[in-house]
């Protein structure tokens, strides 16, 4: 097999999807609550704030961080081994269902991939939620319950290893075939990243004249 074809995104393109989606979110789910899975939620959760406000109180709204990783790509990790796929590196602290309880909260990647990181996330964040809740008299436990929802600047196109329930709210930026996405963040030398996604982009746009 040769190299996997490489789908270059710079910063303006992730802001714009991601500003071509708010709209969406905000009148479909209002979150209250960003959670964003490091590495790659970090800066996509942060221009969402941009866009998004607290639908009560016109505030920013908070971003929470949890760190995840596939195991396999942490070869001779020492941190904790969960379901024998996925790492969790970072979590929101001693008692992350008090900070859940009675939110909107919105889930926030790059890339939906397998999808085995956001079901693992999804899973145990409620988790936490049902925990908490088994605290409060029963009476007052479906109105505390955390809703969640899903937000990935890019969804690849292929068979997924993961599943996310149907109810949970479920929102992509941009749909892409299952090439390698090389983001912005990611790289060091930006200037050059920026040169190549230009030269990506003049590329495409000649063969579609072309056709």
């Amino acid at each position: 097999m040769g190299e996997p074809e490489h789908v270059r995104s710079t910063y303006n393109d992730i802001h714009n999807i991601i500003r071509g989606t708010s709209d969406k979110i905000a009148s479909e789910f209002k979150p209250d609550m960003f959670i964003a899975i490091g590495g790659g939620g970090f800066f996509p959760a942060r221009v969402l704030r941009t866009f998004l406000k607290n639908p009560s109180t016109k505030t920013n709204i908070p971003i929470q961080a949890i760190g995840l990783s596939l195991y396999e790509s942490l070869p001779g990790t020492t941190v904790e081994q969960l379901n024998g796929e996925v790492v969790r590196t970072q979590w929101l602290g001693p008692d992350p269902g008090k900070r859940l309880l009675g939110r909107r909260a919105l889930i926030v990647d790059e890339v939906d991939d397998t999808r085995k990181t956001l079901q693992y996330a999804l899973n145990e964040l409620q988790k936490d939620v049902e925990a908490e809740l088994q605290l409060l008299p029963e009476s007052e436990r479906d109105s505390k319950r955390t809703k969640f929802a899903v937000f990935v600047v890019h969804n690849k196109l292929k068979p997924k290893l993961g599943k996310l329930p149907p109810n949970i709210p479920y929102f992509a930026g941009a749909e892409v075939e299952d090439v390698w996405l090389d983001y912005p963040w990611e790289v060091i030398d930006i200037e050059e990243h920026d040169r190549l996604a230009k030269e990506d982009k003049e590329r495409k746009n000649i063969t579609v004249d072309e056709h």
